[in-house]
């Protein structure tokens, strides 16, 4: 069984298709997502959803983009949303100078607030990073010093030397479709040097659809093609991927039951 660690079901293009959606999960082998949070003024709608569903759970936290949207998000609001059982994680928060739809100073006023809120909760802290990987690494060790706190890099693009500070600081790396790109070769370099017990796989749907399903809406159930060119890079088998990849995510995300990884339906 595979497990989607970062998807977003309560986007548009999924939402309305849901069940749909989890079905064709569920035949592909994944019996597992995370819902991620990009606004907490949204989250009432998040959790609605989640709690329509056994097998799927959210995280709370501020997208980077909308950070300027949700300058007034604190610490102790991040903790009272994460006592809610389906929430496993915070964010996700971090930095991103590609598009820059919210200042710095407040992208990082935010990802700091997240942080404590991984720290003060012990849930681990999703990372959003692009195009700032020199101040993503010093904040993450100036953090770490106040206080070790879990984390993931989501859907990694960065360059290594992020990944080896990320690892470093004890970080789990997570890889998308963006790895079956043509283009990817220094990605696939890195994931191929990530220690296997910092592995995770996740689509970001309805974004990256890997191939060969590039340029479709991306969901949950095309993960199998991000575990299987991971495998084939590092020279497993797709089931010892899969294996390692949910052995690594019930590690990080430890306030999921494992009693919430559902089978494959049978066929009729």
């Amino acid at each position: 069984m595979l497990i989607d660690s970062h998807c977003h079901l309560d986007f548009p293009e999924l939402k309305g298709e849901l069940d749909a959606v989890l079905d064709r999960a569920r035949a592909a082998g994944v019996g597992l997502m995370v819902s991620i949070s990009t606004r907490v003024r949204q989250f009432n709608e998040l959790r609605a959803l989640v709690d329509a569903y056994d097998n799927v759970f959210c995280s709370v936290g501020t997208h980077p983009h909308n950070a300027a949207e949700e300058p007034d998000i604190m610490v102790e609001e991040l903790v009272e949303l994460a006592r809610h059982p389906k929430v496993v994680a915070i964010g996700e928060a971090g930095l991103d100078y590609h598009y820059d739809h919210s200042p710095r100073d407040v992208q990082k006023k935010s990802f700091r607030s997240h942080i404590a809120a991984s720290r003060e909760t012990g849930l681990p802290l999703v990372i959003h990073a692009r195009d700032a990987d020199a101040d993503i690494a010093r904040m993450l060790e100036e953090e770490t010093r106040k206080g070790a706190f879990p984390f993931v890099l989501h859907c990694f693009t960065s360059g290594a030397e992020l990944a080896r500070t990320g690892l470093a600081l004890g970080g789990y790396l997570s890889f998308s479709g963006v790895i079956t790109f043509k283009n990817a070769e220094a990605l696939r370099d890195i994931a191929l040097a990530v220690p296997s017990d910092r592995l995770l796989v996740e689509t970001d749907a309805p974004y990256l659809a890997p191939e060969p399903l590039r340029g479709k809406t991306n969901e949950p159930a095309f993960v199998v093609h991000t575990a299987a060119r991971l495998a084939a890079l590092r020279g497993l088998r797709e089931t010892e991927m899969a294996r390692t990849t949910t052995e690594n995510f019930f590690r990080l995300f430890k306030k999921v039951p494992r009693s919430s990884l559902k089978a494959p339906q049978s066929a009729a």
